[in-house]
């Protein structure tokens, strides 16, 4: 049943480049409004799982995913809709510079997604080493693009009150909009780094620690009432939404990897299981000893490299899934799942021991091997998808396969690196393991396969798939 309904008050945190500020400006924002008592849902523009897990951690709300890229605009804005309604601010972080998009004309940038979603801008401009240079670089990203509002700006790492003054008075002066935070320059606001970005909370161990301290430096530098109010400025939305469908009975149960090694999932993902029939039941694949009993296994994104010497260790839990794979267990494995099931995987000159189910070992690279996005064609028999499905992703890799001979794989790339630029998606048994991820509002049928191959294999011991299909890896 569908609703006509208005969107609360909503900006987008936008730059001029990425390493200007906006995430910890955004995550400062999330903590203060919560310790407000002010119910905020954050967004993350693009793919990032990163940026994404703090954002829930400091606003206490699961962040969602807007990407144009991964899913049609009239899903995206569905997926906005349900999720903002019933909140009393939105917060949407842009990504990259905020007119960079996936080609010349600006398409899937941040700039484009808040031209959709109608929403203002406000600018976090990173001011060392400027001063009157400011209102040029602010008049230029207001009057770029026709359609977009930078109603806004954050001004950050500013030097003192002289350099202050002197950047204040310039934006007022030319720009005509307000000033609504001047952060100090202050070395308290950094967040660890490697070579994807930011540390995911998830693995900081003080990362709740980071949240507090990042809201402790920049509460007193924010005018947060001009940001509400400007909030408020937004047109109105009116979205015809879904009211959220009773859950079903579970029917499967799939087993979820959570824990410091593997934890890149989005919200949406693990609830289009849910909403299939699948009752979740997550596995810590550091200390869990064997798998509890299920029908499927999702094994998503992460960094394992970090911690191999505890996945090797636990042997039992290793030897269990091989086993249950031999079994006919369905497995649906995503860039560091790839990696976990492979024989080896080879870091800093030690090999350490994988599932061994994929006949490969993994080294790694200080560069990435890939980095974007992905468009596939399921070209070949496998247990997920139907031969003929298109398929979008996205990938951030610094690892390969050392060997791709004998490898069976479904998918027959137009964009991106996969396996070897050309293949992606090994399949072996029931096993569907690739570098690409994919958002479940982009792949809709995803869920309902991965539910219906867990469903055979509980009521039948072994899928359709698996009977039809060869025992042995092939060439796809």
């Amino acid at each position: 049943m569908q609703h006509k309904k208005l969107m609360p008050p909503r900006i987008m945190i936008g730059a001029p480049h990425g390493r200007s500020g906006k995430t910890v400006v955004s995550i400062g924002l999330c903590a203060l409004f919560r310790k407000a008592g002010i119910f905020v849902q954050p967004f993350k523009k693009g793919p990032d799982y990163i940026d994404a897990s703090w954002l829930t951690a400091a606003s206490g709300t699961a962040c969602r995913n807007l990407d144009a890229y991964l899913m049609a605009q009239d899903v995206l804005i569905q997926n906005f809709s349900n999720s903002s309604l019933g909140n009393d601010f939105i917060l949407i972080e842009g990504n990259m510079g905020l007119y960079d998009g996936i080609d010349g004309g600006g398409e899937g940038s941040s700039a484009h997604l808040a031209r959709i979603l109608k929403t203002p801008v406000v600018l976090v401009v990173n001011t060392a080493r400027m001063t009157r240079s400011v209102a040029a670089l602010i008049k230029g990203y207001m009057d770029f693009e026709e359609g977009t509002t930078v109603a806004g700006v954050i001004l950050n790492n500013v030097a003192g009150p002289r350099h202050e003054k002197k950047l204040v008075d310039s934006v007022e002066r030319y720009c005509k909009i307000p000033v609504l935070g001047r952060i100090p320059r202050n070395q308290g606001l950094v967040i660890n780094e490697r070579h994807l970005g930011l540390v995911p909370f998830r693995e900081e161990d003080t990362g709740t620690i980071a949240v507090e301290r990042i809201l402790h430096a920049i509460e007193n530098h924010l005018d947060v009432e001009g940001l509400l109010s400007l909030a408020r400025t937004a047109p109105d939305f009116p979205v015809s939404f879904r009211a959220t469908e009773q859950r079903p009975k579970a029917i499967i149960r799939i087993g979820v990897m959570f824990d410091k090694a593997f934890h890149f999932y989005y919200p949406e993902n693990l609830e289009a299981l849910e909403q299939e029939g699948a009752e979740l039941v997550f596995i810590d694949a550091l200390s869990d000893q064997n798998l509890p009993a299920i029908d499927g296994l999702y094994i998503g994104g992460g960094f394992p490299e970090l911690y191999l010497d505890a996945l090797q260790r636990n042997a039992t839990l290793r030897a269990h899934i091989a086993s249950s794979i031999e079994d006919g267990l369905p497995v649906y494995a995503e860039c560091a799942g790839l990696m976990y099931l492979c024989e080896e995987i080879m870091f800093d000159g030690v090999a350490y021991k994988g599932v061994g189910m994929i006949p490969s070992a993994i080294e790694f690279f200080r560069k990435p091997q890939a980095h974007g996005y992905v468009e596939a064609e399921v070209k070949y028999e496998n247990p997920f998808y139907p031969v003929g499905t298109r398929i979008r992703g996205h990938e951030f890799h610094h690892s390969r396969l050392t060997t791709t001979k004998g490898l069976h794989c479904a998918l027959e790339l137009t964009r991106g690196q996969g396996i070897d630029s050309k293949m992606d998606g090994i399949v072996y048994r029931n096993i569907f393991a690739s570098y690409t991820h994919v958002h479940a509002s982009g792949t809709p049928s995803w869920a309902k396969s991965f539910v219906s191959v867990a469903s055979r294999k509980a009521r039948d011991g072994k899928s359709t798939f698996e009977q039809e299909s060869s025992q042995e890896v092939g060439h796809g």
